[in-house]
């Protein structure tokens, strides 16, 4: 079976490139510039898309998304340092971000007639981010169907009802190498461990009994 698998080079995405495999996908990888920060996580993406051979696209949505306002993301406000919380939050939110990466995944698969869509949304995010929620993806599913009518594409979220823990813990058995992930909202050297996301990672590792490989290596994804 084929599958347009949306990859960042983040832990999530990652690991549902690896259950995919291990499931028999044959997958095609699609990472998105979207003027973020760094390049960092699009550099991990790569570096896993050419060990595991697979096929992979980068896109430039750049123009779409310089439009989109000033998230800390995109390098218009300062990275908040704290966990997640409600603030922190709306400085990280890029507007519509998925739906864009879906509609765009959509149709990149339809034109190949790809019968499927990835992406790995998970329970951690649902508080965070509304296109992350199991209603968002119950709700885009019949429209992505429809839209795609004449080569049916359907979208799926298979981790929207895991946690962040959860997922690395599956990871760890499909021996994701995590040490070539990236997370970190700061495009540095190594990870500011201080940052939303670097804290969640950091708890998701330790919630499932193990250490961030990352933060055991270098501190930097190996090139």
């Amino acid at each position: 079976m084929k599958a347009v698998l949306i990859l960042s080079g983040g832990v999530d995405s990652t690991t549902l490139l690896y259950k995919m495999l291990d499931d028999g996908y044959q997958v095609q990888a699609l990472t998105f510039n979207y003027a973020q920060r760094h390049r960092k996580e699009i550099d991990c993406a790569r570096w896993i898309a050419d060990r595991l051979g697979i096929s992979h696209c980068i896109l430039d949505l750049r123009p779409v998304f310089e439009s989109l306002g000033d998230s800390a993301l995109l390098g218009g406000k300062d990275v908040p340092k704290c966990h997640y919380t409600e603030e922190a939050a709306k400085q990280t939110v890029v507007p519509n971000r998925n739906m864009i990466f879906l509609s765009v995944a959509a149709g990149y698969a339809e034109a190949r007639e790809i019968p499927e869509v990835f992406y790995a949304a998970h329970r951690n995010d649902a508080t965070i981010y509304p296109d992350c929620r199991a209603e968002f993806v119950k709700a885009l599913s019949p429209a992505i169907r429809l839209a795609t009518a004449w080569h049916p594409v359907e979208l799926k979220a298979p981790f929207v009802d895991m946690t962040k823990a959860e997922i690395v813990r599956l990871g760890l058995q499909l021996k994701v190498p995590y040490e070539h992930t990236w997370s970190c909202y700061r495009g540095e050297e190594k990870p500011c461990r201080c940052c939303p996301t670097c804290i969640e990672r950091e708890e998701a590792f330790a919630l499932s009994g193990s250490v961030d490989p990352l933060l055991i290596s270098s501190g930097s994804p190996k090139s």
